[in-house]
């Protein structure tokens, strides 16, 4: 069978292995049970959700997937095609197809959206995701965020889909007990295999390209946006699906907001550019932040604020490891430059204590990365050891609220190389000796 499109990055193997983790956490007498994205209402490309997509690899609207911890095995439960459809968009998988996707799924057998409903009944438990489904350019914040502006509007509020699926399932399986999925998955997603660390490579791999090309083409006068369309070519060009979250490009006051998302201002002579924005690589991003100025030279300030936070970020790098927990990483980090702040002559007072206060803080090591840019529902724990496969934001941060200055120097860590010295090197040489 040849579709249209279907993900090449995961094989059969990768989704039986979560299927088999998921059997053991829900145990034998319970199924778990997975709604996939609805349908796109308009021309936009239909991108599946996180964790349908995880246990799948399934990318067409109107998906549904049981897990059976009794049988331990897993059903994928399509459409009928719309041969009308098929012949005007393509060939997309259906029901039709169930040879084919048995040996591309790792799923036990595929059926039609039929016969969901009979084969719930007389479910005692089921286990399903309570948290809203992360869609393209989202995560648990954001949709949380969305969800409380909803329910604030007396003309707009609604139950979520989550909470309207939740309702059919205990239509279809009266006196059901409905549990909440969303733990397990967000457990189980924490580690990534190799199989997804070789995507989040690619996604890393991809913003380290699109970084330094914004770094040799940056002028005075450019708005900020035109920085974001010379990422976005280079990740369509490279087969990603666009960003995997909203650019944050900000130039000069514009950094001092940390999520500034309009990229409407123009490039000024002097002033520092933020650029954070990664793609959407199969459903998986990364989280690059890097500043540098727009007219390729460092003033003293910026060299003495930016050098101090790249200085931190190389020690921070150091000292990472599996089987310690953050807490120590900083610990051990922040005794390692406390010689640095104590010798150095920082230009202002202001400046070194915003340098103390750096090293006094814990939001250096920040939230996991994997499928949403904030991946899972919490940030890192700071007293839980690494453990090989997890993957995250090493985000140091400098606050100078005197003078309204933000520095920072993100990088997405893992079982992965770091791609920090690609970056700076690569970008040396597109700038040449201007960038210092």
């Amino acid at each position: 069978m040849k579709f249209t499109y279907y993900q090449h990055w995961f094989e059969a193997g990768e989704f039986q292995a979560r299927h088999e983790r998921v059997y053991d956490r829900i145990g034998g007498g319970a199924l778990a049970v997975l709604q996939g994205a609805g349908p796109v209402a308009g021309y936009e490309v239909f991108r599946q959700a996180n964790d349908f997509f995880y246990l799948s690899g399934v990318e067409v609207p109107q998906a549904y997937l049981v897990l059976d911890g009794g049988r331990r095995e897993a059903v994928l439960y399509l459409p009928r095609r719309d041969e009308k459809h098929a012949a005007t968009e393509g060939l997309e998988p259906a029901a039709n197809d169930r040879e084919a996707l048995i040996a591309l799924t790792g799923c036990s057998d595929v059926r039609g959206l039929e016969q969901l409903a009979d084969d719930m009944k007389g479910a005692a438990v089921i286990y399903t995701p309570h948290c809203p489904a992360e869609g393209r350019m989202a995560c648990q914040d954001t949709l949380r965020y969305q969800a409380k502006l909803i329910a604030a509007d007396p003309w707009d509020a609604a139950p979520s889909r989550e909470a309207r699926f939740a309702e059919r399932l205990r239509a279809a399986a009266p006196g059901v007990e409905l549990r909440d999925l969303s733990p397990i998955l967000y457990g189980m997603r924490k580690l990534k295999s190799a199989a997804e660390l070789a995507v989040m490579r690619e996604a890393g791999r991809l913003t380290a390209l699109a970084v330094a090309e914004a770094m040799r083409v940056a002028r005075p006068g450019m708005l900020e946006y035109q920085l974001g369309a010379v990422a976005d070519r280079i990740y369509i060009e490279n087969g990603a699906q666009g960003g995997g979250y909203r650019p944050i490009i900000a130039c000069g006051a514009n950094i001092w907001a940390m999520h500034y998302y309009r990229n409407n201002s123009p490039l000024q002579p002097g002033e520092l550019v933020l650029m954070d924005y990664a793609p959407d690589v199969c459903c998986y991003t990364s989280d690059i932040g890097r500043m540098w100025p727009v007219n390729g030279a460092y003033s003293p300030v910026q060299r003495e604020l930016y050098g101090f936070m790249v200085e931190y970020h190389k020690v921070l790098l150091r000292r990472l490891r599996p089987g310690v927990t953050p807490v120590r990483v900083l610990a051990e980090s922040a005794e390692d430059m406390a010689p640095y702040v104590r010798s150095h002559r920082f230009s202002k007072p202001i400046y070194a204590e915003a340098a103390r206060r750096v090293l006094e803080g814990d939001k250096a090591i920040s939230h996991p990365v994997g499928m949403a840019v904030h991946d899972g529902c919490s940030y890192t724990s700071k007293t839980e050891p690494f453990e090989p496969g997890f993957v995250f934001a090493l985000d140091p941060q400098m606050w100078v609220p005197e003078e309204q200055l933000y520095i920072r120097v993100e990088e997405r860590i893992g079982r992965i190389s770091c791609i920090f010295r690609r970056m700076r090197d690569t970008a040396k040489s597109d700038k040449g000796a201007s960038v210092k």
